[in-house]
């Protein structure tokens, strides 16, 4: 997280108000509810496993076994099972 001054960046009547509250120490500012992105999409490692997972339903569909699966993706039998297991399709 990078660290920005306040006094270039809000409004003097507003740096006021927080100052209120809190002086010389630094603030959490959280983003609003509706902006928050989900774990992963920034790094791309959701869409990474989403495609992943993806292609191990597709190659068990096609006949591939639960641990051909397992040595191809280097995932534990446990893990392969959890994703063609699974009702989240």
């Amino acid at each position: 997280m990078k660290y920005i001054n306040a006094e270039t960046l809000l409004p003097e009547d507003l740096l006021k108000e927080i100052q209120k509250y809190v002086q010389g120490r630094m603030v959490y500012i959280p983003n609003s509810e509706g902006s928050r992105k989900k774990w992963g999409e920034k790094s791309g490692n959701r869409n990474y496993l989403i495609l992943r997972n993806s292609q191990i339903r597709q190659k068990f569909g096609e006949g591939s076994n639960i641990d051909q699966l397992s040595e191809l993706f280097s995932l534990s039998h446990d893990s392969i099972k959890k994703i063609v297991y699974s009702k989240n399709n």
